[in-house]
């Protein structure tokens, strides 16, 4: 790995071992076995290196768990997306989807959030951990990526790689005093409001009957206590299929829904399980599946289906997104 002299630019003040480093994770490595991992919210850990000029797949900070605290050791720019934590700078607030450059000595803090569950932070260079199986995302199932496979701890020291050559965030003295930021849209999730998800037909669809599929789509699921980056369990009206023979283990991936036994629906997420033998009834689509990253445990939501091409343009029309974002900014790096 190489290094450069941003080693030990951030130091963990106050963290949880549920907070780690992530990246885009890694998609091609399902054969093998690997959970595809990285950001719950991709889109958001992506908005965050355009603002700051990275190339979108360079690594950030993912806190789920807060307070959270760290102190910047080396001049530099950093971005924050995804929940609203009413952060501050050394007591000066920052708004959620916001980039502010940072003086060496400074502390950010990050509250519970307001919005959201998880917040992002990307920093100028992106964290320059060990790249495995072409990621630098922490797997702590699999016990690698990251620092050395485990949550962020009190008294780490993460180092930063080179700034994108040309971009603002090279000079932090250049970048604008008072920051910048994005107006992302995106739909307030809330404990007290249901979140509304996008789903296709998984293989075993047809193993429910009509109206157990429409109890599926047309009640509210609650996030259960069981939730975390594996998948979240939700709590509901038990959905029973019509065939209860158990099928052989196959492959799933992120966005699967599973129901097992006892009814109850498991939504498979980033450190989604490789393969497993319970019957599929839906997948979230990839678009939509930030917003279950971003729902709380006891928050609501309801399934509503669309079609593949519905899905391919969402996910599309985030890739515009992004794209656009680097491009008003001057740094195209989607």
């Amino acid at each position: 790995m190489q290094r450069n002299s941003q080693d030990g630019a951030l130091e963990i003040l106050a963290s949880s071992t549920l907070n780690s480093i992530q990246d885009q994770g890694r998609r091609h490595s399902l054969t093998l076995g690997v959970s595809v991992g990285g950001a719950m919210d991709r889109f958001a850990l992506s908005a965050g290196n355009a603002l700051i000029g990275n190339d979108l797949s360079l690594a950030g900070i993912e806190v789920v768990f807060f307070p959270f605290r760290l102190k910047f050791h080396a001049d530099t720019v950093f971005a924050l997306t995804g929940a609203d934590t009413g952060a501050n700078l050394d007591g000066s607030p920052i708004p959620a989807w916001w980039a502010v450059p940072a003086r060496a000595g400074q502390v950010l803090s990050l509250g519970a959030p307001r919005v959201g569950a998880r917040a992002y932070i990307a920093v100028t260079g992106g964290i320059d951990v060990p790249v495995v199986l072409g990621s630098r995302a922490t797997d702590q199932k699999g016990g690698f990526g990251g620092i050395g496979g485990r949550g962020l701890q009190r008294g780490d020291r993460l180092p930063l790689g080179a700034p994108t050559l040309g971009s603002i965030t090279g000079n932090p003295k250049a970048f604008p005093q008072a920051g910048l930021g994005a107006a992302i849209q995106w739909p307030e999730v809330r404990a007290d409001a249901h979140t509304t998800v996008r789903v296709l037909p998984a293989a075993e669809w047809d193993r429910f009957a009509p109206e157990v599929q429409e109890q599926f789509l047309s009640v509210p699921w609650q996030v259960s206590a069981d939730a975390n980056r594996v998948g979240y369990r939700l709590s509901g009206p038990e959905l029973v299929a019509l065939c209860q023979d158990s099928l052989m283990s196959h492959g799933i991936v992120p966005g699967t829904i599973q129901v097992p036994s006892s009814g109850q629906p498991i939504v498979q997420l980033a450190d989604a399980n490789t393969c497993g033998g319970y019957p599929k009834i839906a997948t979230v689509i990839e678009a939509d599946q930030r917003l279950l990253a971003q729902t709380r445990v006891g928050g609501q939501v309801r399934f509503v289906l669309a079609t593949r091409a519905q899905a391919q343009a969402a996910l599309r029309a985030q890739h515009d997104d992004l794209l656009a974002l680097s491009r008003a900014l001057g740094t195209v790096t989607a």
